[in-house]
């Protein structure tokens, strides 16, 4: 069950859920980016983790604290947004959707400043931990998902009496402990790599 061939074996059948977490994930971006009237939710979730890095840049080990921080802070989200999913679908589409638009929104942002900002930002700042952690990311929402779609066919099995659907279920929540495992690998050196070579290339 966690050998490698298995997991990405799973992960293939999991491809349609993968491309819809993917959609939100983008769709999210596009109204961050052009929708003007969230700028006030934006900068409220913004300023929050200014505070934090604020916080953490002056304790007395910040590259430690901030990378406990960012891998805690992610891995707790993905295993509660994947099962959480349990809720119909819906807490891993507004995940994905805020995420998306914070991403969105501080990309325009940058745009606006001009100066080579978004190359910075994007190249420096986003592409290196952000490539390993979005898709960690789309993956746990894409559990997440197929988790509230095997809800609705259990309370669909219920009223057409078909049986089979505990057996798929029970199936499927095995499946979900190798995933927890490669998320969280994932997300282990995409927090090394935030609180150090992101944190370098946006100092030069």
């Amino acid at each position: 069950m966690f050998a490698p061939r298995e997991i990405l074996r799973h992960l293939k059948s999991m491809r349609h859920y993968l491309a819809f977490s993917t959609i939100f994930l983008l769709a999210g971006m596009v109204v961050g980016a052009t929708n003007p009237a969230l700028d006030s939710f934006m900068q409220s979730q913004m300023s929050g983790l200014r505070d934090i890095a604020q916080n953490i840049d002056s304790s007395s080990h910040p590259t430690l604290y901030l990378m406990l921080f960012i891998l805690l802070n992610n891995v707790i989200k993905a295993v509660f947004v994947m099962y959480l999913g349990a809720f119909f679908g819906i807490i891993p589409v507004v995940f994905l959707a805020i995420n998306g638009m914070m991403i969105g929104y501080l990309i325009h942002k940058t745009a606006d400043q001009g100066n080579g900002m978004l190359f910075d930002v994007i190249v420096k700042g986003l592409l290196p931990h952000g490539i390993i952690e979005l898709a960690a990311i789309v993956i746990a929402c894409a559990y997440g998902l197929r988790f509230g779609k095997m809800i609705f066919q259990g309370i669909g099995s219920v009223f057409t009496r078909k049986s089979g659907w505990g057996q798929e279920f029970e199936k499927f929540m095995q499946r979900t402990l190798p995933v927890i495992v490669l998320i969280a690998v994932m997300l282990v050196a995409a927090a090394i790599i935030e609180s150090t070579v992101t944190v370098w290339l946006l100092g030069e």
